[in-house]
């Protein structure tokens, strides 16, 4: 099955108003900036977002959020190296924010991905970041449940892909990536180097073609760091 798409644009269409849409990335490392470009072009609102940090600058998540299409954000770390974007936006109530452990954050994408709908962790016990959930005592020591996460959709970043969706992550950029494609509807990935059915050694697959949706190439991935540096704006 092929699952090559000619378009960022084509890939992203049909991601409705109202979506969960979880996108990879460790700050700039893996993060799919022509995806989430190509998502501002396409214009859905009320997005619920999954990502490590709230972005930076004016590229990327920072851009989305800007243009009003996100009302909540899930994130381990919305104090990055520049979000003003979101500080001024959250500060003024325009957008809902839930603060998960950076840990506690990937261990929930991997359960929903895994179909493992809560887990115990004694991270956050004793904090604000626990209130109202159910906390339990396990060898004396006391645990806080936490859910299993999903959306609808997943944006990731590879460095190699085959037109049966098998993929390969380049060094850091391995971050999220992984576990979102198994937690996610739908997950589409941009990849750098797009190879012939067979030709990745199936040892080197961290992605299996199972779980991804959508594959389309974008050769010359932009950098948000490069792009900060060039104070970029997008769109």
């Amino acid at each position: 099955m092929d699952k090559t798409v000619t378009t960022a644009a084509q890939a992203v269409a049909d991601i409705p108003d109202g979506a969960t849409v979880m996108i990879g990335g460790f700050g700039g490392s893996g993060a799919p900036i022509e995806l989430i470009h190509a998502l501002i072009d396409a214009g859905p609102k009320n997005l619920t977002v999954v990502n490590n940090n709230a972005g930076n600058g004016h590229v990327g998540l920072a851009a989305l959020i800007e243009q009003g299409q996100v009302a909540k954000l899930i994130c381990s770390f919305p104090r990055s190296a520049d979000p003003k974007v979101f500080t001024d936006l959250y500060l003024a109530g325009g957008i809902e924010l839930e603060i998960v452990p950076q840990g506690t954050l990937a261990e929930r994408i991997r359960a929903g991905g895994a179909g493992i709908p809560a887990f115990y962790t004694p991270t956050s016990y004793g904090t604000d970041l626990a209130t109202g959930k159910p906390v339990a005592e396990f060898d004396g020591r006391m645990y806080v449940q936490e859910r299993g996460l999903k959306a609808d959709f997943a944006l990731i970043k590879a460095e190699q892909g085959d037109p049966m969706g098998n993929l390969t992550y380049r060094m850091a950029a391995r971050n999220f990536n992984p576990v979102m494609a198994t937690a996610a509807a739908v997950t589409i990935a941009q990849v750098s180097h797009v190879v012939a059915a067979g030709d990745l050694d199936p040892e080197n697959v961290i992605t299996p073609g199972i779980f991804v949706n959508r594959v389309v190439h974008v050769p010359n991935p932009q950098q948000e760091e490069v792009l900060n540096r060039q104070e970029a704006v997008y769109p």
